[in-house]
């Protein structure tokens, strides 16, 4: 059995992974590099096979960085199926659409404004047509369900609790001429424990070979008790300045969270009663989808939307825009008001036009609510630069940036370690989806804890796995 490590290896964004087992070939998910724009076009544009060889998809959850080539794939040929959870298909279905979108919109916009050099490709790495057909080709399964994808390899779906949908893929491959078995898990996105609305991480059975992601391998979250006090104090600054709180989300996960969050607020009055807009026509979708799958949630969750017919996604000062003319009223009215948008990275979206007209405005603030790759918008705020580029434009940051890492649906260090050490069997660790810095840390954080046999693989590199 081989494993080629096609994205995620040594970054963070772009997991793909190719296991070739007695002729056949799967992939573990199917996703978008994120980051620096030139180096991350052309390694979405290139696999290091081809797509009509593949034979099934495996796929951990909706992500962008985990799902958003699936569409490319059909456009180079792709035709098998693509496993997942239920949840996770009725995500896709929006997600992939939206990327679609603006990657159509992205394009129109460049080739009106002449934002590109003689003989540059200005076509969308694909469209609305591809993201449509390629959700013909979506088998979804319960959780806690083996199903077969080729002969030898048996494969269960367990709950991560990153998000609505995630699942730690559990793979069984049995070579019948030998009569041997290997037990193999790929995490996808770990989840946290304690946080509201999903589910904590389920446990897998036994596993031989684990690849991990290590988004925080070098770092602990901040404590999740203290989520409320801190988030309300953010709010209350804006509100007392008559600002405006920009809150850079995905759609999918986080700004579900954030508005929870902000509900309880609101409740307990820890702020005062000001205009919360989700300006995310994609947004408001993936909540329709989140009402839709109660089985993901945790038991609290489900007794607000159950017994008290409570919605802890809809209150009485939140909006959700869908129209660019109701996103580009946003801009002309005053504070104090939230205005949560998509990207979460601040790559795209309508968030770039909030930060365009908000960031140089010291009564504001913009809130980092999520991890942001190397070279993205996102991150340059983060690290406090004074200047960036929107659009192809200069633009002072005179707003406040603030980043609360409590919200991640990531697992940290800690968490890592605890999720690994209750799964029994491990002879080997691939680690993958982190910077390097965050590999170099967790491999030895995993040798002080007696897992000698760790690796990282380099983007590209093929490694075989022994039948033993």
């Amino acid at each position: 059995m081989k494993i080629l490590f096609g994205g995620a290896a040594g970054e963070v964004t772009g997991s793909k992974h190719l296991v070739t087992f007695n002729g056949k070939k799967i992939l573990l998910d199917c996703g978008m590099f994120q980051g620096h724009r030139k180096e991350s076009e052309e390694k979405n544009k290139h696999f290091f096979w081809d797509p009509k060889e593949i034979d099934a998809v495996v796929l951990s959850h909706a992500h962008m960085d985990h799902s958003g080539i699936l569409p490319f794939l059909y456009k180079e040929g792709y035709r098998g199926p693509i496993y997942c959870t239920h949840a996770t298909r009725d995500l896709c279905a929006y997600m992939l659409a939206d990327s679609a979108y603006i990657q159509e919109r992205e394009v129109e916009w460049m080739k009106e404004k002449k934002k590109f050099k003689e003989g540059e490709d200005m076509e969308p790495l694909y469209g609305i047509e591809e993201a449509e057909a390629v959700m013909k080709q979506f088998v979804s399964m319960d959780y806690e369900k083996e199903f077969i994808v080729e002969d030898g390899v048996a494969v269960s779906f367990h709950d991560a609790g990153h998000i609505l949908g995630s699942a730690l893929v559990h793979i069984v491959f049995h070579d019948a001429k030998e009569n041997k078995y290997l037990k193999f898990c790929f995490t996808g996105d770990l989840g946290r424990r304690g946080l509201p609305i999903l589910r904590d991480p389920q446990p897998i059975p036994e596993t031989e070979y684990l690849i991990t992601e290590t988004t925080y391998g070098n770092r602990l979250h901040a404590s999740i008790q203290t989520i409320e006090e801190d988030l309300a104090a953010v709010v209350n600054q804006v509100a007392e300045a008559g600002g405006k709180l920009i809150i850079p989300a995905f759609a999918l996960e986080r700004t579900q969270e954030i508005v929870y969050h902000l509900n309880l607020l609101q409740k307990q009055n820890m702020i005062p009663d000001i205009p919360v807009y989700v300006d995310s026509p994609l947004a408001g979708n993936v909540t329709e989808v989140f009402r839709r799958h109660m089985e993901c949630f945790d038991k609290k969750t489900q007794e607000e939307f159950s017994n008290q017919g409570d919605n802890p996604f809809g209150f009485g000062m939140l909006k959700y825009t869908r129209s660019v003319e109701d996103s580009k009223s946003l801009n002309e009215k005053s504070g104090p008001m939230i205005i949560v948008a998509a990207s979460g990275m601040c790559e795209h979206g309508r968030v770039l036009h909030h930060l365009k007209n908000n960031l140089e405005d010291p009564k504001n603030v913009v809130l980092i609510v999520g991890y942001q790759a190397e070279n993205t918008l996102g991150r340059k705020l983060v690290n406090g630069q004074k200047e960036v580029n929107i659009f192809g434009e200069a633009y002072q940051v005179r707003a406040s940036v603030y980043v609360m890492d409590a919200f991640s649906g990531h697992a940290d260090r800690s968490d890592l370690l605890d999720y690994i050490s209750h799964v029994k069997g491990i002879k080997k660790i691939f680690l993958v989806h982190g910077e390097q810095t965050q590999l170099e840390a967790f491999k030895g954080a995993l040798a002080e804890n007696n897992y000698n046999d760790v690796y990282i693989p380099k983007y590209g590199e093929e490694v075989e796995i022994p039948f033993e």
